[in-house]
């Protein structure tokens, strides 16, 4: 199993993703094994496997077909990225061919918090312009956006009537301030109960989140953010190279 933190059913649904995605738990034609079959496969109850199918059918991930069984959907677009390239979710989409748009938004101008004016280094209670947003691919919900940003930077009629929910993309657009680079941290995290009825998935269910600072050249931060990716919807891979200077001392002669 996965983590001792998380539900047993948390833990199978997870096993049944990595599963799934290794090719090696599904028949050619997508049929899952049976709920005994993969109780006695994982050690846990008909009840549990039971919640786990219910999970990931709620999320698209599989179908059920009466008299039948449980069968794998079909194969759902996958917004791929590397980390080393920053660039938003919506560039990301139209450079696959795919149709991203903004589901539920929230967008207001107001004082920064506590936790606000520490990531983005501003004094409490200066005006920020906040967007919180879900993006959706056809009618599933995909990922939750979290963006914060000082008002003297954004406001929230610059963002126009046709924002599609980028926060980034309208930044990079403008180049004023220039942007640098991001300070991103990446982690596995449960969804807490507002998350997952953003998301339509179940509290607890495992996102990917980062959460991340946006920087000037002038060293200023100018934006940060969190985000929160449904698993199967994305896959985001790291291109690591060897230093030049590591492999001529590791040739020989």
């Amino acid at each position: 199993m996965v983590h001792k933190s998380l539900s047993l059913a948390q833990q199978v649904v997870q096993e049944i993703l990595s599963g799934i995605e290794a090719g090696n738990l599904a028949r050619d034609d997508g049929l899952l094994p049976s709920e005994v079959e993969l109780s006695r496969r994982f050690g846990v109850s008909r009840a549990t496997i039971r919640e786990a199918l219910s999970r990931l059918e709620q999320r698209g991930v599989v179908y059920r077909r009466h008299g039948v069984g449980t069968f794998v959907s079909p194969q759902r677009p996958v917004l791929e990225a590397g980390f080393e390239q920053l660039e938003s979710i919506h560039t990301l989409a139209q450079r696959m061919g795919l149709e991203t748009h903004m589901g539920e938004a929230e967008i207001i101008e107001r004082e920064a918090m506590p936790h606000d004016a520490e990531r983005l280094e501003i004094a409490p209670g200066t005006q920020v312009l906040s967007v919180t947003r879900v993006i959706m691919v056809g009618t599933q919900p995909v990922a939750y956006l979290v963006d914060v940003v000082p008002r003297t930077l954004l406001r929230m009629h610059e963002l126009g009537e046709s924002f599609d929910g980028s926060v980034l993309d309208i930044l990079i657009l403008r180049n004023e301030p220039v942007l640098s680079h991001s300070n991103t941290n990446i982690s596995i995290e449960a969804a807490d109960l507002p998350t997952a009825r953003k998301l339509h998935i179940q509290r607890g269910d495992m996102l990917l989140k980062l959460d991340a600072q946006l920087c000037a050249r002038d060293g200023h931060i100018v934006d940060y953010s969190l985000s929160y990716f449904v698993p199967g919807y994305f896959r985001f891979h790291v291109v690591r190279r060897i230093d030049p200077c590591e492999s001529w001392k590791s040739s020989p002669g």
